[in-house]
């Protein structure tokens, strides 16, 4: 026998993070965009991308400046902050990235990190990862924040970093701006000083309803605050990996630090800069997208049980997914579904599933498979 690896005790039985990964006609399980950047768009990546490769021989531009100047341009229209200049934002390989190095950066032993479940499960894995001690409270019954219990578990844990999805994943509730606000206000302290950072991951913030703002323009206001967002979802970008993250200058010089050396590539900026400047090219769907969402949670709701009768659970969304539910065993829905050639996500609060939005074709196939699913008696609830 080979000797065994020195692998870190609190890794050693842990599987890497990822959704399934299989071969169904319908893939709507990891909340990707359906739809693929257009062709004047993939024609600009293409010949931007050409012209930086010419220049491979040399490592990127480690400041990115004009990239984080493109990303403000946009973020400045897109939540109303023209305010914002390149100096406010930062960028990484995806939202990901972003949100460890913000772990890095404020959490780390002897430190704690704080959300409310049902979140994104990757959280506390930036956690571990640094050695973060991870802390959470549950929201309410319908997902939203219960602020009572937010600011009781501020006031007992003492985190000094406080992770908040809006819209949240796996559920699409976005937080108000005076739920972030009371939050941000209750770590700052009689003299000033910040004892936590506020993080508001907004990768589905494109796809919020109208009317509801983003957590940008809080930024100003309260300077441990900060907004993550990403090129993935509305974009239609989750390809190249580029996410990115509004706050104040020295926030963003604190994530510098621990940032790897050249951490974004040549051919990712060139990339993002052409899709920036294609950016309502791009977006052009997202209403659309936001429209199928809303058909899909009625579509939903319209269903029930052929046993009980019950209608099926619903949840309110302002992201690109919808979460339903609830079933005694939604594994063997979610068997059934890929039987049927449809594959979602099992994941969130027991007995509840997640579709992504697809196309209007993904879409109908899903819901035929799901009215198949449900007249069967194995997976009544």
């Amino acid at each position: 026998m080979p000797p065994r690896l020195p692998i870190r005790p609190d890794l050693a039985e842990v599987e890497p993070y990822g959704a399934p990964v299989l071969a169904v006609p319908v893939r709507l399980n990891v909340n990707e965009n359906p739809c693929p950047p257009p062709p004047e768009v993939v024609t600009a990546v293409t010949a931007a991308v050409g012209e930086a490769a010419a220049g491979l021989n040399r490592y990127p531009d480690r400041e990115f400046l004009t990239l984080r100047g493109a990303l403000a341009e946009y973020l400045g229209r897109e939540a109303d902050a023209p305010w914002l200049t390149a100096g406010h934002l930062w960028a990484a390989n995806g939202s990901n990235e972003i949100m460890l190095h913000v772990f890095q950066a404020f959490g780390g032993p002897g430190r704690t990190a704080v959300s409310f479940t049902p979140t994104y499960s990757m959280y506390p894995q930036y956690a571990r990862d640094t050695y973060t001690r991870w802390v959470t409270a549950p929201r309410r019954a319908d997902f939203t924040l219960d602020l009572t219990t937010a600011l009781g578990v501020i006031d007992r844990e003492r985190p000094s970093v406080i992770v908040l999805a809006s819209p949240n994943n796996p559920t699409g509730t976005a937080l108000r701006l005076d739920e972030i606000e009371a939050l941000a206000r209750a770590t700052v302290g009689p003299g000033g000083e910040a004892s936590a950072v506020v993080v508001v991951d907004e990768a589905y913030a494109e796809f919020r309803r109208p009317g509801t703002p983003s957590a940008v323009e809080l930024v100003p206001t309260y300077p441990h605050l900060a907004v993550a967002r990403t090129m993935s979802k509305a974009f239609a970008f989750a390809g190249a990996r580029v996410g990115y993250l509004a706050a104040a200058p020295d926030m963003v010089d604190v994530l510098r630090v621990v940032r790897l050396p050249y951490h974004l590539s040549t051919l990712t900026q060139a990339a993002a800069l052409a899709a920036l400047q294609h950016a309502d090219v791009l977006l052009g769907g997202v209403a659309a997208l936001r429209d199928a969402r809303d058909r899909l949670v009625l579509d939903l709701r319209s269903r029930s049980d052929p046993v009980t009768g019950r209608p099926l659970e619903v949840a309110e969304s302002d992201a690109n997914f919808v979460l339903f539910g609830t079933f005694t065993d939604r594994n063997a829905v979610w068997r059934a579904l890929v039987r049927d050639g449809v594959l979602i996500r099992e994941v969130g609060p027991t007995g509840w599933l997640r579709v992504s939005v697809g196309t209007c074709e993904e879409n109908t196939a899903f819901l035929a498979a799901l009215d198949h699913v449900l007249s069967t008696a194995e997976v009544s609830r």
